[in-house]
């Protein structure tokens, strides 16, 4: 049961966060060098900050520092906040996808276990019709179990999708600011997979 309720709130919380993200990146980058082709960098600057979407936010932080020697190091920097907000609460959503069955399973264990018991405690004489509602009760903790943990898988891979597109986006915007100012950057997003500490993900687009 709290299990359900923590991966009820995380996904209501991370559904509601990616709906404030949503934004047009084709229209975003047409208005964005139609002010940079104009010389307008003030007005491009402020169209960045009209949004909240990290996409934007990187722009903006790339304009602000176009003649700043350590632009890479600071996108890298503000590119990894960015994602680590992005991700936030993933992690715990993909633990309540692993653990909840394995509850569930435990619980049918446990209840098998206790159904056993009983039996060996009769002798054996017990009905048929008995043993059936033991087992029929102890199945029941392995169904809850999967109940929770089906939907918070297809949301953690929904929003791992979106992270990970997001992440994808930033490092396009970054490449054709590279390529609008003729420069040949370095940087690059990552997006973690909670799953593995040890196993991250260049994403390019």
């Amino acid at each position: 049961l709290l299990g359900s309720i923590i991966g009820m709130a995380i996904i209501l919380d991370r559904t509601f966060y990616f709906i404030r993200l949503r934004f047009d990146y084709t229209a975003f980058s047409r208005k964005l060098f139609i002010h940079l082709t104009d010389n307008s960098v003030m007005k491009a600057v402020q169209l960045c900050q009209s949004y909240q979407n990290p996409v934007a936010k990187v722009a903006g932080v790339y304009l602000n520092n176009l003649d700043n020697k350590q632009r890479d190091s600071i996108l890298s920097r503000e590119g990894s906040f960015a994602i680590e907000k992005v991700e936030a609460r993933l992690r715990g959503l993909a633990t309540i996808t692993h653990i909840a069955p394995l509850l569930g399973l435990l619980g049918t264990v446990a209840g098998l276990v206790s159904a056993f018991h009983e039996i060996e405690l009769l002798g054996g004489g017990v009905q048929a019709e008995n043993l059936a509602g033991g087992i029929w009760e102890a199945l029941l903790s392995t169904v809850f179990g999967l109940i929770v943990a089906l939907p918070c898988m297809v949301a953690y891979h929904s929003f791992e999708g979106k992270a990970d597109k997001i992440a994808r986006r930033m490092q396009s915007i970054v490449s054709e600011l590279d390529q609008f100012y003729g420069n040949r950057g370095g940087t690059q997003f990552k997006s973690s997979d909670p799953d593995d500490d040890n196993e991250t993900q260049n994403v390019a687009q």
